[in-house]
């Protein structure tokens, strides 16, 4: 390769990086209540914009533990192909159950044993409970966007280097009132970061009642 055809790849190289740079944008997102308070546990998936269709994926193993009669994490996201198995850190046995259309399964899970493994292959929520202490509940959320993360205790989630467009952010929470549709905005992303506030009307907290809610992540 002569100098002048190197010195034209450096330049090409140079305005692709360039563009990279402009079409690239930072994406945060910020979870609250009617009271406008942060909210954790909220899912917040992200859909839109040009070439944002689903990445490969390499389907990972995730654990639910159980400790002191609860389940941790209270909400944990997956990806359509991912598992999911539960350790029971307890000293008594717990009976894992699940009833959701997208995937049903009973097991019992004796002190300080995992459960089999189970593949979570449709998109949709499955709340997950013990037939022997009724206040044990998990949600696990599957979702196939190809953005997505869960709300920390401030409420927020960010998404780095997203492609510049127009996206729809898209919240899901286990206390979301029954039958309501899961809150979405539009975002415009570009070169600068962008910000979007999405506000919830949650349910009360069902593990207030037992102190749960102090305790779980």
């Amino acid at each position: 390769m002569n100098l002048q055809s190197r010195c034209v790849l450096g330049t090409v190289l140079a305005v692709a990086i360039a563009l990279g740079d402009a079409s690239a944008g930072d994406l945060s997102v910020v979870v609250t209540d009617a009271q406008n308070m942060p909210v954790a546990n909220a899912v917040v998936s992200v859909r839109g914009g040009p070439g944002t269709g689903a990445a490969a994926y390499a389907p990972v193993t995730k654990t639910i533990d159980q400790r002191h009669e609860t389940f941790i994490p209270y909400v944990e996201v997956f990806r359509p192909g991912d598992r999911v198995a539960f350790h029971n850190g307890d000293h008594t046995r717990h009976h894992v159950y699940s009833f959701a259309p997208i995937k049903t399964f009973d097991f019992v899970v004796a002190s300080k044993r995992t459960s089999p493994p189970v593949t979570l292959d449709q998109p949709g929520e499955i709340d997950v409970g013990c037939n022997i202490h009724d206040r044990m509940i998990t949600h696990l959320y599957v979702s196939d966007a190809p953005y997505l993360a869960k709300s920390a205790a401030d409420g927020r989630v960010s998404f780095a280097a997203l492609g510049e467009g127009s996206y729809m952010v898209q919240v899901w929470h286990p206390h979301l009132r029954p039958g309501k549709s899961e809150p979405s905005r539009p975002v415009l992303v570009n070169a600068t970061p962008a910000s979007v506030t999405i506000q919830l009307s949650l349910l009360a907290d069902p593990r207030a009642a037992t102190g749960d809610a102090e305790r779980t992540p």
